[in-house]
């Protein structure tokens, strides 16, 4: 009777003191919905360790276009959202799904197509290279998928007169897919594409494709980091993801941002605003 009376006693210490350790104590990480080329370009594989032996605390990725990563925020999936589309953040705030929006990094897109260059835009402006990739009907592979990149490339369509919804034909081809299966196709096609500089300077099946066009001021790519509103969505770990966030815009996080290279090129540029949006 004795031991019967000793192991319920355990059993309620045990269980009041499995009641006082916070929940955040028990699972130290965060989901963090991001846009693919963070993760394509292996800048989240360099940087996650570095988080993780500051903070001990692990970052859970769901790699995907920026407006199906801030969808997934939305729904209250995600703790974090790191993307590339600066208007459709701050209105993801304005619409209460964030708390603040912080300048990260930045790169540039490219144009990339094939040494041949078909349309005959190296080296032009992105206005012009595209006014002559729709004229031409040279191929023309669009990630489709409401990315940050397929944002930019249709915001890039208007700015050079081309209404890409009304003049679109088989030259131009749809894929829904992510940077990598993009630029593999347009490589298959002996095609253009938009990427970012990150993804490309980390793509390795290049083949015949080389930057067709690039440094025009109008292919800037920003990222930005919001904390989820845990106001909105109760599971959202509020200290966990503030923390990720704080060290990103941190000396520490930038210089490691800035220190990510491959093949001695540097992919992101730190430029972190402590104040946010």
């Amino acid at each position: 009777m004795a031991s019967r009376f000793t192991s319920l006693a355990s059993a309620l210490v045990f269980g009041v003191l499995a009641g006082l350790v916070p929940a955040g104590a028990q699972d130290r990480s965060i989901v963090v919905a991001s846009t693919t080329s963070t993760q394509d370009s292996g800048l989240f594989g360099y940087l996650l360790p570095l988080f993780k032996a500051k903070a001990n605390i692990d970052v859970k990725v769901v790699a995907q276009g920026t407006g199906q990563a801030l969808d997934t925020a939305r729904r209250g999936d995600a703790d974090v959202v790191f993307v590339h589309a600066r208007a459709q953040e701050e209105k993801f705030v304005a619409d209460g799904f964030g708390v603040k929006r912080f300048d990260v990094m930045y790169n540039d897109f490219v144009l990339i197509g094939p040494k041949g260059d078909p349309a005959g835009v190296k080296g032009k402006d992105v206005e012009t290279a595209l006014k002559a990739i729709q004229a031409k009907a040279a191929p023309f592979v669009s990630r489709g998928d409401k990315s940050g990149t397929h944002l930019a490339e249709l915001a890039l369509w208007k700015v050079a007169g081309v209404d890409i919804a009304a003049t679109k034909g088989p030259w131009y081809r749809e894929i829904g897919q992510g940077m990598g299966p993009a630029l593999n196709i347009a490589g298959a096609m002996n095609g253009y594409v938009l990427a970012d500089r990150g993804t490309w300077i980390s793509f390795r099946n290049r083949g015949d494709l080389e930057i067709s066009v690039e440094g025009d001021r109008r292919l800037f790519n920003q990222y930005g980091v919001l904390l989820v509103n845990p106001a909105k969505f109760r599971s959202v770990k509020k200290e966990f993801g503030q923390a990720f966030i704080d060290w990103l815009v941190s000396a520490e996080g930038q210089a490691a941002i800035a220190a990510y290279k491959i093949d001695g090129q540097q992919l992101f540029f730190p430029n972190a605003e402590k104040k946010g949006s």
